[in-house]
């Protein structure tokens, strides 16, 4: 694959997974609905890496290295929200987080941040 056509792969990767994103947030299931929004980020900012950088993305899921190495400019609230978003992905894994995880991801928790989540999309797709 081209580089545009590696770019478009983690677009429509990052699309597909909206969607189930969207599916588990309609059916109350908050936690993994933030895990998967996480991918979701992830895989754009693959994107933006690769448009960027380099075809080899970063094999990590810390958002923000993923960001810092694609030499993203974000603002401070954007840096908390990738290091925040981050810890999702850890948290609806693993056992020994995720009883407290799924104590804190009621509705409006959930929702404040699939807003964030929608919101980081929007944007970052308008870079790409």
């Amino acid at each position: 694959m081209d580089k545009k056509e590696i770019i478009r792969y983690w677009i429509k990767s990052s699309d597909k997974d909206y969607e189930t994103m969207d599916y588990l947030f309609r059916g109350g299931n908050y936690p993994w609905s933030l895990f998967v929004g996480h991918i979701v980020v992830e895989k754009l900012l693959k994107a933006y890496y690769t448009k960027n950088i380099d075809i080899n993305t970063p094999y990590t899921h810390d958002l923000l290295r993923i960001a810092d190495k694609s030499r993203l400019e974000l603002s401070e609230e954007q840096k908390d929200f990738l290091d925040t978003l981050t810890s999702f992905n850890i948290k609806a894994r693993y056992d020994d987080y995720k009883l407290r995880f799924h104590k804190i991801c009621t509705r409006k928790f959930t929702t404040i941040y699939i807003g964030k989540i929608k919101k980081f999309r929007i944007w970052i797709k308008k870079l790409l």
